[in-house]
């Protein structure tokens, strides 16, 4: 991750699925990815039969209708729906409470073993600011979905050609999707992007990036 220089000097809010490496960045905020949560919480419900699980699936999915539909959530509203979250989760601990501490056998070491919703539920406490914070931060999206976008078509190539045959053509890969992808959320198209790079020009854009 720090091949490319980025996420080290990153210092605004990182998006993703909760993998332990991105918590070593203490640089930015984090951000936890909720379609992960939600795929998560439906596998309890509907695997294991927990209820809590369906309840906070249906509260994330209300908070982001709420913020879509109003853009910008009150502070009374803020604190109402961080009530009910904490509320699911106190719930939950009866539903699926930690694992019996007499249960430990003789000469047991380390953590006793969590059931996966128990494990989610104990996840979500610790990290609940991470999780609400597309609540609390207009800028935050719900979803990661959009970084896992982008880099999608690299995983399309390696599937369709089975590698890079070299690091360079990689590379330059990488560099053109990353190109051709900052130019659309700018409304910028790919062929209007690819022509302007063909003439040894940049979108107009990137120009006033440069400027600053």
């Amino acid at each position: 991750m720090d091949d490319i220089n980025i996420i080290p000097h990153f210092i605004g809010v990182s998006c993703h699925d909760h993998w332990k490496p991105y918590y070593q960045y203490t640089q930015c905020a984090h951000s936890l990815c909720n379609a992960h949560h939600i795929r998560e919480l439906t596998r309890a419900h509907e695997q294991d039969g927990i209820a809590w699980a369906k309840a906070l699936e249906g509260l994330l999915k209300e908070i982001n209708k709420a913020k879509r539909e109003e853009a910008k959530l009150d502070k009374a509203a803020k604190q109402q729906y961080i009530k009910r979250y904490r509320a699911i989760l106190t719930q939950g601990d009866i539903e699926c409470p930690p694992p019996d501490k007499n249960s430990r056998k003789k000469g047991q070491r380390g953590r006793l073993k969590r059931t996966k919703s128990r494990a989610l539920l104990e996840r979500l406490r610790k990290y609940q600011e991470d999780v609400l914070r597309f609540m609390v931060d207009e800028s935050v999206p719900f979803t990661n979905n959009q970084g896992e976008n982008d880099i999608r078509m690299t995983k399309v190539h390696q599937k369709i050609s089975g590698c890079f045959r070299s690091m360079n053509g990689a590379q330059m890969f990488c560099l053109l999707r990353s190109y051709i992808s900052s130019c659309r959320k700018q409304q910028v198209t790919a062929s209007h992007a690819l022509n302007l790079l063909f003439e040894k020009q940049l979108p107009d854009i990137f120009k006033a990036c440069e400027g600053e």
